[in-house]
């Protein structure tokens, strides 16, 4: 009966059609029949309609199928309550059937969210002209006055996957919406019961999306920068979400609500995984040039100029550092910090190397030229770090001069 919303739909039909004469012979005849009779057969159906429906309900896997039970139950249970039997049970059935259909949703749209991410080339939306301009706000609440001003060409700083995201949503909101109505609840329980399943939606589904796409191995230094973006714009957005639900449910604005949206913390806690993905993934980059250090241990000369691998991973860095000026200050901050003290550590490693027996004067003066052009480069990429206490180019490199 759980596969299709016909075997349903005859099951009602016949247990009606049994009551219905049931009543009827109640009324047309006399004493054949008798009210504590009918109530006594109504009750002991009642309780084996509801552990039937409980059992079959609960193999549904189709949101749409559990929509159509739940629409079945209530012209049932409406029908019988016109002749009188009482169908407060079928209502609190409802209640447990509507956290299935929750469940049967996020399963749903765990799916979508994923393809969405899978889709997204995670780059600034481009538009050439304000109508393509207009596009892009009509689907999502995105206000910015420098953007605004400036001429097309232009890019909004999210990339396509948030404008994506925040219309899903809503159409989780509307899905969720649907199973409310005709449950004869008022309109602020409906406000409060929407706001929870969003609240799973949010912080359950999304939430394990965003982190499975931030920790796959393919997702690269740039599409991390970019996901710390979205997250933001997604964050400010939850004000939206708030105020779209109080519309649909048609409560007064100055109602106070007894279930908030928790989307703040949701893309908190991924733009916090998205940094710490972050500093690791930079952290391998930078092994894997060190790697390709090949110094001459016994030279007698050095080279005049810092090593060919290090000036290969410094051209990363500015390539790297010059993405990182999309994020909050203190999070490209510390990513700077954290890739500098990973190569002093390397760095530092190399000279203390067991196998390492000895070092010629030509080879210290040329990883001292290294020391210094990577001193360098961290003055030209953070040139505040010279004015900042315990943030000098030296101590973010940490390796003493000893041979000097």
């Amino acid at each position: 009966m759980h596969e299709t919303v016909d075997g349903y739909r005859r099951y009602f039909t016949q247990i009606v059609g049994f009551f219905v004469v049931e009543d009827h012979i109640l009324h047309v005849t006399q004493g054949l029949v008798t009210r504590a009779y009918t109530d006594e057969l109504w009750n002991m159906a009642l309780s084996k309609i509801i552990a039937v429906l409980r059992a079959h309900s609960s193999y549904c896997t189709d949101p749409d199928l559990v929509l159509e039970l739940k629409n079945l139950i209530v012209i049932f249970a409406d029908t019988l309550q016109g002749y009188g039997f009482p169908v407060n049970r079928l209502f609190d059935l409802l209640f447990e059937i509507r956290d299935q259909y929750n469940e049967t949703l996020l399963k749903k749209w765990a799916g979508v969210f994923r393809d969405i991410f899978e889709e997204d080339n995670y780059s600034p939306i481009p538009v050439v002209n304000e109508e393509e301009y207009k596009i892009v706000i009509s689907k999502f609440p995105f206000q910015d006055p420098d953007l605004e001003k400036q001429s097309f060409p232009k890019k909004f700083p999210m990339s396509q996957s948030v404008p994506h995201i925040y219309i899903q949503v809503k159409e989780f909101i509307y899905a969720s919406l649907k199973f409310s109505e005709s449950l004869h609840r008022s309109s602020t329980e409906i406000d409060d019961m929407l706001r929870k399943s969003t609240n799973l939606l949010l912080t359950r589904t999304l939430s394990s999306c965003l982190l499975n796409l931030i920790r796959k191995p393919h997702i690269g230094l740039t599409e991390l920068v970019q996901i710390i973006i979205n997250t933001t714009h997604l964050e400010q957005a939850c004000k939206y979400l708030e105020d779209f639900i109080t519309n649909i449910t048609n409560i007064s604005q100055e109602t106070v609500h007894t279930t908030r949206l928790y989307g703040l913390s949701t893309f908190k806690d991924a733009r916090h995984a998205a940094e710490g993905e972050i500093y690791t993934k930079l952290n391998q980059k930078i092994d894997e040039f060190v790697q390709l250090a090949d110094y001459d241990w016994t030279m007698s000369e050095p080279d005049g100029r810092a090593s060919g691998y290090l000036m290969d991973l410094i051209n990363f860095l500015r390539s790297i550092f010059q993405v990182f000026t999309h994020l909050p200050g203190k999070v490209a901050q510390t990513a700077c910090m954290s890739a500098c003290q990973h190569l002093s550590t390397s760095l530092m490693q190399m000279l203390l190397d067991s196998e390492l027996k000895q070092i010629s004067m030509g080879a210290v003066q040329q990883f001292n030229l290294d020391v210094i052009q990577c001193e360098y480069e961290v003055l030209l990429c953070c040139p505040d770090w010279s004015q900042t206490p315990g943030l000098k180019s030296s101590s973010c490199l940490g390796i003493p001069k000893c041979w000097n």
